[in-house]
């Protein structure tokens, strides 16, 4: 904390003193900012400007805020808002990101926090993945680095940087764990970066891996970064039978997993690819996921390919089944779960919402598609395939008048 000597203390209370007599608390409180702002005493200006605002609106203090007059509150809420960033910005740029971090908490819009954190970390770093620096000041920004990831990942002010920066210091299995932590039941929008930015990762893993294994063999392959995977996979007779094995099978299967939110269609052409490779694996190096993805290999490949324009009708008859099936044993929401967003994401809006009245309803609450966004809502497909009469006796057949009456709504506000 940079601050002043005694004496130049005591002349500064002298000044405000005067101030105070000759033009008013607020004209004092404000010289106090100067000074204290002058000095980077962040948590200190804070304080003096809810002092200046309270005074300014003639309440204590100090004091519980319940016994405020209610007409005064707003006001009181504004200008601490605005206190709350004169104090946060200053102290994220001089890398005391958690401090800044709570005031800003409350007072700033996560997409400011994450562009300034990311342009912060770049600073520290020398480049944008977050490589850790050399030099006398690298255990400060080794600290300034950890309190980023913490905020954009574990806080969810930007989830791909704090995973991007958490990849290149911890590697690929802590930023899955922290993914499956930290993102997984965030809204599909908010995950998707980071699970695009895993997909990609993890793609250039395994074909960096690939490639350097068959040039060690004598086996030509397209260098990177113009191969891909199946091309690679391709010129090497599928390796179908071949017992090498390029990455940890269990970040290939968690990350198939993971690339199920994302809709870029480069993403999805990773993960398909990811997925093609998966198919060779030898049996005994996999386990087995649940249904409809027990082969976690094969039916990836098939939900990620349709996406492209792969083998369409396979992949819809084999999730259409898997959802009948997983209806007759009880087997869990997944399975038509699945079958809704591969038939929404192929644009047959009026089959996914047949698929969607026909899943098992339960009671114990939504699945974790439903409750992040994956799935569109009831409403959303019936207006997208034209078809309200559906919807509707679904509803009056389930006694559920709110989505009868969110369709009236959706019906009347569409003209």
């Amino acid at each position: 904390m940079n601050d002043i000597a005694p004496e130049r203390s005591a002349e500064l209370c002298d000044s405000l003193h005067a101030t105070a007599a000759d033009r008013g608390l607020d004209a004092m409180f404000a010289e106090l900012a100067d000074s204290l702002s002058a000095r980077k005493r962040w948590h200190s200006l804070f304080d003096a400007r809810l002092m200046q605002a309270r005074a300014a609106l003639g309440l204590p203090l100090a004091g519980d805020g319940r016994s405020i007059p209610q007409e005064k509150q707003a006001a009181l809420e504004a200008k601490s808002l605005e206190a709350c960033r004169e104090a946060g910005w200053p102290l994220v740029e001089e890398g005391n990101v958690a401090a800044g971090w709570m005031y800003l908490r409350a007072a700033a819009e996560p997409e400011e926090v994450g562009k300034r954190l990311a342009a912060l970390a770049e600073g520290l770093t020398g480049t944008a993945d977050g490589t850790a620096a050399d030099g006398p000041d690298a255990e400060r920004a080794d600290e300034t680095l950890q309190e980023i990831i913490h905020v954009t990942l574990w806080e969810g002010v930007d989830p791909a940087l704090g995973l991007k920066l958490l990849l290149s210091r911890n590697g690929t299995c802590n930023t899955i764990t922290a993914y499956e932590q930290a993102v997984s039941r965030l809204p599909a929008a908010r995950q998707r970066p980071a699970a695009d930015l895993l997909v990609a990762h993890l793609h250039r893993e395994v074909l960096a891996s690939l490639v350097h294994d068959l040039h060690r063999r004598g086996i030509p392959v397209q260098p990177e970064p113009e191969a891909s995977i199946t091309g690679v996979l391709e010129a090497a007779g599928g390796m179908r039978d071949d017992p090498a094995v390029h990455v940890d099978v269990s970040h290939l299967q968690s990350v198939l997993r993971i690339a199920r939110v994302c809709t870029d269609r480069a993403t999805l052409r990773r993960a398909w690819e990811l997925a093609s490779y998966a198919c060779r694996l030898p049996k005994e190096t996999v386990y087995p996921g649940e249904p409809p993805f027990e082969d976690v290999g094969d039916s990836s490949r098939l939900f990620y390919g349709a996406q492209l324009g792969f083998d369409v009708d396979e992949a819809v008859a084999f999730f259409r089944k898997a959802a009948v099936m997983a209806k007759v044993e009880q087997a869990g929401s997944l399975p038509g779960d699945v079958l809704v967003v591969l038939l929404w994401r192929l644009g047959r809006a009026s089959e996914a919402l047949h698929a969607a009245l026909d899943r098992p309803r339960d009671d114990a609450g939504p699945s974790l598609m439903q409750a992040t966004g994956m799935l569109p809502s009831l409403v959303e497909m019936a207006a997208a395939a034209g078809d309200w009469k559906t919807l509707r006796m679904a509803c009056q057949k389930h006694g559920d008048e709110i989505t009868f009456a969110a369709t009236l709504a959706a019906e009347h506000a569409g003209g």
